[in-house]
């Protein structure tokens, strides 16, 4: 299981997830306020995922 990072939270959790988008889907994350990167890198929601990634997902700010 990929390893999970929530930056808002500050919490870790162990998800079993093929892509991405699963991920979004199990923690009911809108990826449309979220990026996420795998070892550091950016990637998208149909990305497939391997049991050894650390994903970390972060919240996007705007401001005007």
């Amino acid at each position: 299981m990929p390893t999970i990072f929530l930056e808002k939270e500050g919490e870790t959790k162990k998800i079993e997830a093929s892509t991405l988008k699963d991920v979004y889907k199990k923690l009911e994350i809108n990826p449309t306020i979220v990026i996420a990167t795998r070892n550091n890198e950016l990637i998208i929601e149909s990305t497939i995922l391997k049991s050894t990634d650390e994903i970390k997902i972060i919240p996007v700010i705007s401001g005007g």
